[in-house]
């Protein structure tokens, strides 16, 4: 072809990356890979090997080890054995040995870019220039937080032994996000790669042991999700489970872990918004969908699967994007010039194609250019469908494959709620030439990241992670590192509950006659509103020694909803400023102040502890509700120092209505320790106070509806509290929920939030001393109480 036909068509010519050296590594290890298991290379136990293949034209790569139950109780073993050193060489220390795997990771980037695209069928452009320099940041930056962690965290310690598992999509990359955390704050690790893709990650293990890492640090199994990783996740050892991947697979592992203590964070899928306004640059956000949905063939969390362009600009947007994806390029992924690769598996192939079939059964419009697709290989076209109504099953599952939905809205609510219309949460795009507009529109959205005209921007330095069904926790940020470490205070907790000791106390004639003459009807508070219980039963309460003191309204299945439903109603308080919010508490711990003899009478009455204890429970609580009212505009966000050019901000947001069941002791401090935190992020919150004493709480709420509280804002129902937890842990919602409570309610907890994903705090049966304000109050109860959200916003002319 003439040079002047090539600049008349724009023809690109191939550019082909040599896989010798690839190859030549693998040749070396004979094409077979064992365990790396305490710093030596182990054969797996059952002696069964899998192969690994080329998803772009099905040629053999190697084989990888299978391990079992045995090899992953060998691995956890080494972990920790290992444990005790890699703590005791500190923060300087385990810095210098991060910092060597990041020179290791560029020294060799080429050969992991190489095998990561032979291995998984992304394009080489992709691995050389995103996965890899990622992967290598992530170690370079948690460096230096390995060697701030005796400053910066104090308070906090390692958790101990990791389980962790990663996806195939970003084999090297998910790695980084793990790995690099867990051993800068201390931790050991037993890490599974995923079966399609484990070649990086025993390269990378290789690397560990070629700077020396102590034995046991870190320990690479590989096999399958349901034999290996089903063993990692329960073994007893491990304290803590890192999961990226499916979230129905995400939801059997919370379930099998549930109860045991054991620590999760879940990066699970994702049905992410791209949204396009009339007045954004239609070229620009025509390239930001190629990177949001084709970028990795769409085999990502938080791909931009669903385009939605305002009405008024719809037509002329479709047209630029299937000119677009008709000069898409597919082909051999390690040709430089391809713009999509090949997808990872034949079964992932079906899923794909499967979910086109129904989309087009459903009535949905489908675009695909007729770009020839290889023979030899996994390959899927671009595809757009356009028409879709927002109850089609395309446009609310994940397909995870390289496939655009695309709605149209006409006015700025519509978008938001078309972009929250899922059960995922993971991320969005935004894109708008009105900043205001952006910046209005990024904290509505219910996902954890929001780019403004842009997308798929990752880096160390800020958090990712999300909402809903695409799970919860954080990797990357200081954010990311509270996952991979606890509170040393929690060594304190103890098996049995902290109460104070009950006598025989003579009431006072006061508190006879506005106590005990006169019969009070205790309702429950359910929307700023005094409330009888659905089902018409009341309970008996009794003092320490069973003597009665009163009753108080049975809550039931349907009290819980009315109190969610009226949680859900109420807007203004998520709304207000933290000042706002802060003047409020102020006013409620004034107005107990001038109650709190009659206070201190009630719990007197209801626990029989002394009059002097009781008094001290009413003064904590006020100085609580003061904690609170502080940090209610100080407890903010930061601008993360990331290496784009990105104004990075990262906003702790409330998780919305929450379920609160109360600890038992401490009737009154109980309750404010719990829901005073809550409400001062600006969270709705359903509340079972003590189920033994409620009589603190429903006291309260007549401080509540004296004090600026928004109807709504706080909700009582009383009744048995197990029954009532489970029907908050069970609603759909209800966003997150905290038990105070038994080591065995708090698995019912875990197992019943499951189904919706919803954030669960427990205490697995280990109490505090509500009385102790290291136990009772702090940073650790607002982190529980917010979600952190990154907004990136680029700059630069």
């Amino acid at each position: 072809m003439e040079i002047k036909e090539i600049y008349d068509t724009m023809v690109y010519g191939p550019a082909p990356e040599s896989t010798a050296q690839a190859v030549e590594y693998l040749e070396s290890h004979n094409r077979s890979f064992d365990l790396f298991i305490g710093g030596e290379w182990v054969k797996p136990a059952s002696k069964k090997y899998m192969d690994s293949n080329n998803p772009s034209n099905k040629e053999f790569l190697a084989k990888i080890a299978a391990a079992d139950d045995k090899d992953i109780d060998l691995a956890v073993k080494a972990a920790n054995k290992a444990l005790p050193e890699w703590v005791a060489l500190g923060g300087f220390g385990r810095a210098k040995y991060l910092y060597a795997i990041a020179r290791q990771i560029q020294k060799h980037s080429r050969l992991f870019a190489v095998l990561e695209t032979l291995d998984n069928g992304k394009p080489i452009r992709e691995t050389r220039d995103i996965d890899i320099p990622i992967a290598a940041r992530h170690f370079y930056h948690h460096a230096g937080w390995a060697k701030l962690m005796e400053t910066e965290f104090r308070d906090y310690e390692e958790i101990g032994v990791i389980g962790q598992i990663v996806p195939w999509n970003f084999p090297l990359m998910m790695l980084a996000w793990k790995v690099a955390p867990a051993l800068a704050l201390g931790n050991t690790i037993v890490l599974k790669p995923a079966e399609y893709t484990s070649l990086t990650s025993l390269l990378f293990a290789e690397i560990c042991e070629k700077i020396g890492l102590p034995k046991g640090v870190v320990n690479i199994v590989t096999g399958l999700g349901n034999v290996a990783g089903s063993a990692l996740v329960n073994h007893p050892d491990i304290q803590k489970v890192a999961f990226t991947g499916s979230t129905r697979v995400g939801k059997i592992l919370r379930t099998n872990i549930a109860g045991s203590g054991k620590k999760i964070s879940l990066e699970l899928g994702g049905k992410s918004p791209f949204i396009v306004f009339e007045d954004a640059d239609l070229d620009s956000a025509v390239e930001g969908i190629v990177d949001a949905i084709w970028f990795n063939q769409g085999q990502v969390c938080c791909a931009g699967s669903r385009l939605l362009i305002q009405e008024s600009v719809s037509e002329k947007f479709y047209k630029k994007l299937r000119v677009r994806m008709d000069s898409l390029r597919i082909g051999d992924p390690m040709d430089k010039t391809v713009d999509m690769g090949s997808i990872v598996d034949k079964v992932q192939l079906k899923t794909i194609d499967d979910m086109v079939k129904l989309g087009v059964s459903e009535g949905c419009k489908m675009y695909q250019p007729k770009t020839a697709l290889p023979e030899n290989g996994w390959f899927y076209p671009p595809t757009l469908f356009t028409d879709v109504p927002t109850s089609a099953v395309i446009a609310q599952e994940e397909i995870f494959g390289p496939v655009l939905v695309a709605m149209t809205f006409r006015s700025h609510s519509e978008a938001v709620a078309l972009a929250n219309n899922t059960r995922y949460g993971l991320a969005s795009s935004v894109w708008t030439e009105n900043i205001n507009l952006a910046l209005d529109i990024a904290p509505k959205i219910k996902a954890g990241s929001v780019w403004i005209n842009c997308t798929n921007q990752f880096d160390a330095a800020a958090g990712f992670g999300g909402y809903r069904e695409s799970g919860f926790g954080r990797e990357g940020g200081r954010e990311g590192l509270y996952e991979y470490m606890k509170p040393k205070i929690a060594a304190e907790f103890t098996s049995k509950p902290v109460v104070p000791k009950a006598e025989k106390v003579k009431i006072t004639e006061k508190s006879k006659n506005s106590l005990a003459d006169i019969d009070r009807t205790t309702k429950m508070y359910i929307g700023g509103k005094q409330a009888r219980p659905d089902g018409g039963y009341s309970t008996e309460i009794k003092n320490a020694f069973g003597n009665y003191i009163g009753e108080v309204s049975e809550g039931s299945r349907k009290d819980i909803r009315n109190a969610v439903e009226a949680a859900h109603a109420e807007k203004s308080w998520s709304g207000m400023t933290g000042h706002a919010r802060a003047q409020v508490l102020y006013y409620i711990a004034e107005n107990l102040a001038i109650r709190a003899d009659e206070f201190a009478d009630r719990i007197v009455e209801m626990t029989n502890q002394s009059l002097a204890s009781a008094k001290e429970e009413v003064e904590q609580s006020i100085q609580r509700i003061y904690t609170y009212a502080a940090y209610a505009d100080k407890y903010d966000g930061a601008a993360h120092s990331t290496v784009q050019r990105m104004v990075t901000l990262a906003m702790p947001e409330a998780v919305g209505v929450m379920g609160i069941i109360c600890p038992e002791e401490n009737p009154l401090l109980g309750f404010i320790s719990t829901v005073i935190p809550a409400i001062a992020m600006g969270n709705r919150v359903v509340v079972v106070p003590s189920e033994k004493h409620p009589l603190s709480a429903t006291d309260f709420y007549q401080i509540l509806e004296t004090s600026d509280v928004p109807a709504g804002t706080v909700n009582i129902v009383t009744g048995p509290k197990e029954e009532l937890a489970g029907d908050l842990a069970k609603h759909y919602n209800v966003e997150g929920i905290w038990y105070f409570g038994t080591k065995e309610g708090s698995k019912n907890i875990e197992l019943l939030a499951t189904d919706s994903m919803k954030r669960s705090w427990v205490n697995f049966g280990k109490y505090r001393n509500w009385l102790n304000p290291a136990h009772g109050e702090g940073q650790e109860f607002l982190r529980n109480a917010t979600e952190i959200k990154n907004i990136w916003i680029p700059y630069g002319a």
